[in-house]
């Protein structure tokens, strides 16, 4: 009998998140963000400091707010960061000697990603404008602002909507520099573009940008570097429209540029790579295209959502670059040396979710997470395997609580391959006795179940299932050939390998029902979860969310539908809708037996929630068991960064549903 309690839906209220460590140029100590949930079951992110000598940590920031970005200015006497405080996001400059912080932009509809000048006058920092309502840098945010009357929305883009950020309303990003003492503004950027900050060149005189610039920006799916002059305000074009680059990091001579990015020769299916570009010559090459392994963190989570990756980091000498990369089923870090040759810094099993080097990149403070820790931070030193513990935010919460501990598997598909995954069992584990299993799918498909914390895998194992997750191709972490292998085929070889992992857990597992199976999964995990209970019977309860029901009418609803309709089924609209509805499980919902439960956002503007009401009025116009929740207030997000409240809804009707069906 566990000595602990079972986890239940209400712990996501007592879990905190830790992320974008920071060090400080003295290499002494350390800033982190720290993220809980409070009594009215908000989202409040502090600052927090902390000295390497010393276990605990001193808070800095407090209040009913959401700090972050923090960044400490190269002489380490002033942290600026971002914070709502004020109510919108603004940056916000304190003394790391202590002190009140200080409101420094006021832009009308807020400030973020500020950079430090390498001198420390300056900061870089973006900021959005309405081009139609002749918006201007120097706008200033309006205290109290009356609500105003409805107006209509008039369209005249391709691209006018994104999930999270709503209506685009002729809204772009624009990149300004605030001085630190004067506050005064220097507008950097116009026009009908949106441009994303990156980095100073040592000596002060550029910044390394990515926009995309090309005439017909919402057909051309590119993300270009840019040489951006300081003085000037000049633009260089580093890169050719071809392919998606950024996180733009500078050499310390300042004579090149690392990048992370891809030339999409699979789409958005293509693994990223480290490029090096030539400040003088303009030449890019690609220093890692004979590892077939994914670039930057592809591991996913409901505990964390959208963590900043800090880009490739240049060691001292410019003769080595540290990164992040995903491989079967963990997100390590890397170094790669002036003759290309790639050697492990941290690989344990786990999710590596951040990272920060000292100068004289001796050490790291690294962002871990695994199995049994939602996550903390952790000291390693280059050239040494083990790691040093420097936070154990969570040491109450999972000293009270059982974890179901994951054990991995390997299944063969009818075709040979490889089906990678993990298995839990439940609590209060018996042998000899029978339990319920779920089979849960992730989304994207271009994403990876890993080694890291999953507050829903371990709830269902809480309630006494056994918790079936695998990486079927199309997943990130096996190679190219494996995220590439679903594109077109969906509810192909990606089916398949999900029933082969069950077939494999059946045959091998003696403690699973087969008569008690369940599936679930969110987004691409939606489409995969209605492709399966149209496709086979032996399930006999399925929750579908934020889910793809009808690729015919995703292709001109979704944020995205209109070319990754193209890119993943393989077909558009206009040209073979046929084949879209092909691959679409609304066309085949009349085979679905399986009681099935639909999630969905009403928000979710990357798979809109039309795809769920045409889902539930095909089943419920044949009076089949099935039942419909719509959250409001809730975006594609809703179970990684949703209301609280909320997403602990989502987790109690996905239980109850379980509970009762099976």
């Amino acid at each position: 009998m566990p000595n602990k309690r079972p986890i239940t839906s209400e712990d996501l209220l007592k879990i905190a998140n830790v992320g974008e460590p920071q060090l400080a140029p003295c290499n002494s100590k350390f800033v982190f963000v720290k993220t809980t949930i409070d009594e009215d079951q908000e989202y409040r992110s502090h600052l927090y400091f902390q000295r390497f000598d010393d276990s605990s940590s001193v808070q800095w920031t407090f209040g009913k707010v959401r700090d972050h970005s923090p960044r400490l200015s190269p002489d380490g006497k002033k942290l600026a960061f971002v914070s709502n405080r004020s109510g919108k996001s603004q940056i916000w400059v304190m003394s790391t000697e202590g002190g009140e912080p200080q409101q420094l932009t006021e832009n009308k509809n807020g400030a973020s990603h500020p950079v430090w000048s390498p001198c420390g006058s300056q900061l870089l920092y973006k900021t959005s404008l309405k081009i139609d309502k002749d918006e201007s840098i120097f706008d200033k945010e309006e205290k109290n602002e009356e609500k105003k009357k409805s107006e209509p929305l008039v369209i005249n883009r391709l691209k006018y909507k994104s999930d999270g950020a709503g209506f685009h309303n002729e809204t772009y990003q624009q990149l300004a520099l605030i001085d630190v003492n004067t506050k005064e503004i220097t507008e950097l950027t116009s026009g009908r573009y949106t441009y994303e900050p990156s980095s100073w060149s040592p000596n002060g005189k550029y910044i390394a940008l990515s926009a995309n610039m090309t005439e017909d920006a919402d057909f051309q799916i590119v993300s270009d570097l840019y040489l951006l002059n300081v003085k000037t305000k000049e633009l260089t074009l580093l890169t050719d429209h071809n392919g998606v680059y950024f996180n733009p990091s500078w050499s310390p001579d300042g004579n090149y540029i690392a990048c992370f990015g891809n030339e999409r020769e699979f789409l958005g299916a293509t693994i990223n790579q480290i490029y090096i570009i030539d400040i003088t010559t303009k030449q890019k090459k690609c220093i890692t295209e004979t590892w077939d392994v994914h670039i930057t963190d592809a591991a996913i989570s409901d505990m964390r959502s959208g963590h900043p990756n800090p880009g490739p980091v240049w060691s001292k000498d410019g003769k080595t670059l540290y990164f992040s990369a995903s491989e079967n089923g963990n997100t390590s870090l890397y170094a790669i040396d002036e003759h290309n040759e790639i050697t492990s810094i941290f690989a344990e099993e786990g999710h590596v979710f951040g990272y920060a080097f000292d100068e004289e990149r001796e050490f790291a403070i690294i962002g871990l997470s695994d199995a049994s820790n939602p996550g903390d931070l952790y000291k390693i030193v280059v050239g040494e395997k083990k790691k040093i513990r420097l936070t154990n935010v969570n040491e109450d919460f999972l000293s009270a609580v059982h974890l179901s501990i994951p054990e991995p598997l390997t299944a063969k598909a009818s075709d040979g391959w490889e089906v990678h995954g993990w298995i839990m069992k439940p609590y209060n584990f018996e042998e000899g006795k029978k339990y319920p299993m779920v089979l849960e799918i992730h989304g994207g498909p271009h994403a990876m179940y890993a080694n890291s914390f999953f507050h829903e895998l371990q709830l269902l194992a809480a309630q006494g299932y056994v918790v079936l997750y695998t990486n079927p191709r199309g997943s990130h972490g096996y190679g190219q050939k494996f995220v590439n292998a679903c594109r077109g085929d969906y509810g192909g070889k990606d089916y398949e390998d999900l029933m082969s992992a069950v077939d494999y857990a059946l045959e091998n597992l003696d403690y699973i029902d087969e008569n008690r199976l369940g599936v679930t999964g969110g987004s691409y995990g939606g489409f995969m979860t209605n492709w399966i209970v149209s496709h086979t019977h032996r399930f006999k309860a399925a929750v579908t969310q934020r889910s793809i029901s009808n690729w015919t009418s995703f292709y001109g609803v979704s944020d995205i539908g209109y070319f990754f309709t193209k890119w993943e089924i393989g077909a558009c609209f206009q040209d073979d809708p046929e084949k879209l509805w092909y691959h679409s499980p609304l066309r085949y919902v009349k085979n679905v037996e399986t009681p099935l439960l639909i999630l969905h956002g009403e928000n979710d503007y990357r798979c809109p929630i039309e795809q769920a009401e045409q889902l539930y009025i095909a089943l419920k116009h044949q009076k089949k068991d099935t039942m419909f929740v719509r959250f409001p207030e809730s975006n594609h997000e809703l179970s990684r960064s949703g209301p609280p409240h909320l997403r602990i809804e989502r987790l109690n009707h996905i239980v109850n549903w379980f509970n009762e069906k099976l």
